[in-house]
């Protein structure tokens, strides 16, 4: 494949953003001819034009995460990575555009890159935890509460029920995410403790690193898998409902698929139970295809 334009620096922004331009939009005829091209006889320069006509939606997406401290030419470059994968994998036969299916390989990627770049202060695990991590700059966004410092108690509460975490989960993520503290400032006001403490306090063990990573790949791998048990959809509504930053509403669905609140609703619960019938089987053949260790003798 040819090579793809590069985004060297911040400073370079602009004229990246330009070169990308240059590439045009596919119609949906072209894109189906294109994809069916690559899928049947690996041509090259067919997935080329899918990944370029899609440089924009990776830069669109990776604007978004630009409230994380790193450079905004990685995310773009990680978000590149997951639109490459999803041109890899992408089916023209199941119905539904390259941009659709593409959108959640984009975001996979960034967020992934986005976690390991803060393993200096060590995530939480559970689905709640990193859901907390992304949207915690929006909820505060959505109440104007965007000063630096702790949040107020009422400030705390509202963006805990908003986000379905604990308050305490609220308070500790937002002060992670103050990423130019000092790490020999105080936690809190009072002086109890300083930054550096707790981190080696909340340390993990490089083996327990390498196998929540281990876990989270196997489980996201998955759970890509599983998806490809629902019928366009079922996909599309379940990726709106249950995988989007932002959720979309039953009811903007009912407009969009010309059926009722309830049917979507219908459809996004026999959706969730297939993926999660798909995703238990995909980690039971992982596991028994995984190498066992060898019985002393």
């Amino acid at each position: 494949m040819a090579s793809l334009p590069v985004l060297a620096s911040e400073g370079g922004l602009s004229r990246y953003l330009n070169e990308i331009r240059r590439f045009p939009m596919l119609e949906p005829s072209e894109e189906f001819i294109l994809a069916k091209r690559w899928q049947k006889d690996g041509d090259r320069e067919a997935a080329h034009k899918l990944v370029t006509s899609h440089l924009r939606l990776v830069a669109k997406i990776a604007m978004g995460y630009r409230g994380y401290g790193l450079p905004i030419s990685e995310v773009v470059s990680e978000g590149n990575v997951g639109l490459m994968q999803a041109v890899k994998r992408f089916d023209p036969d199941k119905g539904f555009r390259l941009a659709t299916y593409a959108m959640w390989w984009i975001k996979a990627a960034i967020q992934e890159y986005i976690l390991r770049s803060w393993s200096l202060v060590k995530m939480g695990t559970t689905a709640n935890q990193k859901k907390l991590f992304f949207n915690l700059r929006k909820a505060k966004g959505a109440i104007s509460a965007l000063d630096e410092g702790d949040l107020r108690p009422e400030q705390v509460q509202q963006i805990a029920t908003k986000l379905g975490v604990t308050e305490q989960d609220v308070i500790d993520m937002n002060r992670r995410l103050g990423g130019d503290v000092s790490l020999n400032a105080p936690l809190r006001e009072e002086g109890a403790g300083e930054w550096q403490d707790w981190l080696v306090d909340e340390s993990a063990s490089q083996e327990a690193v390498l196998a929540n990573a281990e876990e989270g790949s196997n489980r996201l791998a998955a759970l890509r898998e599983a998806l490809d048990v629902l019928n366009p959809r079922e996909r599309r509504i379940f990726e709106a409902r249950r995988l989007a930053d932002d959720p979309i509403t039953l009811e903007e669905l009912s407009g969009e698929f010309g059926v009722s609140r309830e049917r979507v609703r219908q459809i996004e619960v026999r959706a969730f139970e297939k993926v999660q019938e798909a995703v238990k089987k995909n980690l039971a053949a992982r596991e028994a295809a995984r190498p066992q260790p060898a019985l002393a003798g």
